[in-house]
């Protein structure tokens, strides 16, 4: 685990943010939080943690509003959502066919698919880490986690 210098221990999505999402997305966003503060790599340069990281949207942007554990302010990160639309897009088309697959498929099928789904996460983790390079540094596994976390704010609403 890294040391609180390094590191997020408390994380809010906004909730007017959040977009309507199928069961298993929000189970998906709710272990991904939790995996993320177990254990997590994130620093800004120009100050130490612990952190607490607020995410939300404005105006179609996504904000990363870092803070330190107690709440003061320490770095406020705006990305563009439109290099993110396609990976997104794709995320959840793919995890669709995966919780489908999860019901209805053989075990082999199941594992292509996940193959597949944790192939385009990686692409959009790897997407987030280089949006946000030179403003915030973490390894692979937050970013991973934290990708989940921007999709949640961007999800279509659901039908089901």
């Amino acid at each position: 685990m890294a040391n609180d210098a390094r590191r997020i221990v408390k994380i809010d999505i906004d909730s007017g943010s959040l977009a309507a999402m199928s069961a298993d997305a929000e189970h998906e966003r709710r272990i991904a939080i939790f995996d993320l503060l177990e254990e997590n790599e994130f620093w800004l340069e120009e100050s130490d943690g612990p952190y607490h990281l607020l995410l939300s949207t404005q105006d179609g942007k996504l904000v990363f509003d870092v803070r330190r554990d107690d709440g003061a302010p320490v770095h406020v990160v705006i990305l563009s959502m439109a290099p993110f639309r396609r990976i997104i897009r794709d995320y959840f088309l793919i995890c669709e066919s995966y919780y489908d697959a999860i019901r209805h498929a053989t075990p082999s099928q199941i594992e292509a698919v996940d193959m597949g789904r944790r192939g385009v996460h990686n692409e959009g983790s790897e997407l987030l880490a280089e949006r946000l390079k030179g403003k915030a540094s973490f390894d692979f596994d937050t970013a991973r986690r934290l990708f989940t976390l921007v999709c949640a704010l961007h999800r279509p609403p659901v039908s089901r």
